[in-house]
Formats: C-alpha cells, structure tokens, sequence
C-alpha cells in the first residue's frame, strides 16, 4: 500500500486537483458521448456508488445477473476522468463498456465535464449531499485511500474543505455549478443524498421517470431492499474491497452511509465557524441542504 506515494494538490483550470485525475486530460475531454449514454456526477462521497449501483440494477439485473456477481461496480460504471496505479484508465472502460446504455460516473464539475455528453444531449444524474457530512465522509476516504492526498487530521481537512482546497475543489462551486446548468440544459436529473437515504424508493421511482423505466413494483422493491446501505457494504462488488489502492483497515470505504454523522466530528467552535462561511459561500438562495433528517 505504501509504494504508491501519495499525490499533491495543485491549481488547475482554477479547480484544485490531482495527477490522478488530470493525467489523461485531453482524452477524456474528447470522450465521444453517444445519445444514450448516463452520467452520475457528484462532488467526492455524495452517493456516486449507490446511484450508480440502483441505476445498474434497474437496467442490467435481469439482462445479465452474472454481470452483478462478478464485475465491480467500478467496472460496470466506469470513473472516467481516473488515471491510477493498478486501475485500467477510466476513459478506456468507458470506451470499451458492452452495455446499452452505458452508465458512466464523473466527479468533474460542470465546466471540465467533456462537451459530447451535452451535444448528444445525455441523460445525467447529479447528486448532491450536505457539505458537512461531505466533509467528514471525504476526510475519511482520504485516510483510507493512497491516491487521495494525505487529509493531515480533521481540522487541518476540514480547513481546506472550506477553502476548496480539496481534489475536486470546492463543494460549493461544485453543486452550485451543476444546479446552474439545470437552467440551460434540461436533462439533468438533480437528486439529493438526505432525499435518498430518507426514502429510497420515493427516489427509484423518479430516477425511473427520469430514464423512462416503468419497472414492476416486485422489482423496484427489490432493488431499493437490495441497495440498503448494510447490504452493499457486505456485497464484495459494490464494497470497493478489491481496490488495491485502498486500506480497508484505515476507514472502510462504505463507512457509515448516514444523514447527520457530522454531530460525530465538529465541535461547538468548529461548527459556528462552518455555518458562517458557509453563508457567506453559498450563493444561491434556491439550492437548499438538510444536514439531518
């Protein structure tokens, strides 16, 4: 685990990022999007893999089950911008998906996303979670993962959060973009994680509108059974668990999967000091978070 060091954050295009993720830049901007084509954007540790896990299961679950017993989540819905160790490039996964439609993940903001996933006019799911919660999942996964730069301890993590200086940059210019644009390109489906943990189903049915499924009730209960956070943390090929770059031992990679944790983490101090930056750095009056429910 050690032998892969750990990467530096720099400024690029204005976003803090990665040699991970910038890499292999010009090949993933010029990713030809086909009509079809989803794409599941979040900023880091918003619920990426369990939209993309319900979305798999509503396509594919009953066209090849095998698929779901055998193929990681990572491999079925391929992280495109990701250029690691011990990881086939993202792009290319994408490229070479055999699936109808492909299901395609991004953690780009709106501005780095590539141009052919709007000119072919994609379907694409954002989803959005509480900045602290964000916070404190996005610190964790650090510790846990070689490719993440080293979070310090928590306060030292949650200073740069506020400041954008995360891999991804700013939560706050990252889900403010991606609610922008809904204003100017229509098929974007903006969905949030307190929504989905509070009632899972409610959210299957309208990500079912959104695609154009009418699955049976039968299914769609059991897929919203199915992607119970207990339930996925177990599943081997949901679970990340076969993903060299990450110690299991540090922090799983499903921690805690819950609406609130962040009670668990900020003190008094540090939280009055969140809550008035946070005032001050979002913007739009009309995107609105619970951090509990």
């Amino acid at each position: 685990m050690d032998q892969i060091p750990r990467p530096t954050i720099f400024e690029f295009h204005g976003v803090f990022m990665s040699k991970y993720f910038t890499e292999n830049w010009d090949n993933v901007q010029s990713f030809v999007a086909r009509p079809d084509d989803i794409l599941i954007a979040t900023y880091p540790k918003a619920g990426t893999t369990w939209v993309s896990y319900i979305l798999d299961l509503l396509h594919f679950e009953q066209v090849c089950p095998e698929r779901m017993a055998s193929i990681p989540i990572h491999e079925r819905v391929p992280f495109l911008e990701i250029s690691a160790p011990f990881h086939t490039k993202g792009k290319d996964l994408a490229d070479q998906l055999p699936t109808t439609p492909r299901l395609i993940k991004t953690h780009l903001p709106i501005q780095f996303v590539p141009k052919s996933f709007l000119e072919q006019n994609c379907r694409i799911i954002y989803v959005a979670r509480n900045a602290k919660d964000s916070a404190v999942s996005y610190f964790h996964f650090g510790r846990m993962n070689c490719i993440q730069p080293d979070p310090v301890d928590w306060s030292t993590f949650l200073q740069d959060f506020k400041e954008g200086k995360t891999v991804f940059g700013s939560w706050y210019d990252h889900v403010t973009g991606w609610w922008e644009k809904k204003k100017s390109y229509s098929n974007i489906h903006y969905m949030f994680y307190e929504d989905l943990a509070e009632d899972t189903g409610r959210e299957i049915d309208q990500l079912c509108s959104f695609i154009g499924l009418s699955p049976p009730a039968e299914k769609k209960e059991r897929i919203a059974t199915g992607v119970k956070f207990e339930n996925m943390k177990q599943d081997k090929m949901a679970n990340y668990s076969t993903v060299k770059v990450m110690d299991h031992k540090v922090s799983p990679f499903m921690r805690k999967g819950k609406v609130g944790d962040w009670k668990n983490h900020f003190t008094v101090a540090q939280n009055e000091e969140f809550d008035e930056d946070y005032k001050k750095k979002m913007k739009n009056p009309t995107l609105k978070f619970r951090t509990e429910i």
